[in-house]
């Protein structure tokens, strides 16, 4: 049996080197997305009163190009004109809170809800390169929604585009209910909100095509890729 060890002597303990858990190695998509966000240039403007930051208009391009390769919307019929479109209609890139009419808060540049964010991967709907690639994935889908809707009719190809973008802008601004209202050739009886916003992203992406050739702005290089003001009443969820 050990001697007992004397209340006088001190026990001296060796330490034990504890090991720091390695910080996980972003992902792909975060390095690209991270790559974008150091590439942005934000200006202040006006907003009714208040004074906000917006991207400048070579950042809109570049990141408006980035969500459209990063979707393939040239695979639905749409381009990264129609990106630029649908934010100038959703917020003319300020980004800020809105509301649907029934009080829902609508985030961000992109004017997401909370459950749609979710729905399409947005972790952060503030984030404004997270923001504007998220709307460019739920464009595609609402591209397919919105071909869909217009399959049966007889259009040229001009005015099939024309309709497409017009589902895109319904499929973007409606609840589910509200979309269902829509046959393709019934856009006058829509809510008032949902027509601006079909003008505001057709006047947008006109707007776009012309900065983009003003501008000469190539497309995102390959480590950030696959990766003025409208008012207008709140355009989301109209029942």
């Amino acid at each position: 049996m050990p001697a007992p060890v004397p209340a006088s002597v001190a026990i001296e303990f060796e330490p034990m080197a504890l090991e720091e858990a390695p910080t996980p190695e972003p992902s792909p998509l975060a390095r690209r997305y991270q790559a974008l966000r150091e590439r942005l240039r934000w200006v202040p403007t006006r907003l009714g009163r208040d004074m906000h930051l917006t991207p400048d208009l070579p950042s809109r391009l570049l990141l408006v190009k980035s969500a459209a390769q990063e979707a393939r919307l040239h695979e639905v019929g749409l381009g990264f004109a129609d990106v630029y479109g649908l934010i100038t209609a959703e917020t003319s890139w300020v980004p800020r809170l809105g509301r649907s009419r029934d009080g829902t808060p609508n985030l961000g540049v992109a004017q997401f809800e909370p459950a749609t964010a979710k729905a399409v991967g947005l972790q952060d709907p503030h984030d404004v390169v997270e923001a504007v690639h998220a709307a460019a994935r739920h464009m595609r889908e609402a591209a397919e929604w919105s071909r869909q809707r217009i399959a049966g009719l007889k259009l040229n190809r001009a005015e099939r585009a024309a309709r497409l973008r017009e589902g895109v802008s319904i499929y973007y601004n409606l609840s589910s209910r509200g979309r269902e209202a829509w046959d393709g050739r019934n856009t006058e009886r829509l809510p008032v909100q949902t027509r601006q916003h079909i003008r505001n992203a057709r006047s947008g992406a006109a707007e776009a095509a012309v900065l983009a050739t003003r501008l000469a702005l190539p497309a995102p290089p390959a480590g950030v890729a696959p990766v003025a003001q409208r008012p207008h009443p709140p355009l989301h969820a109209a029942p």
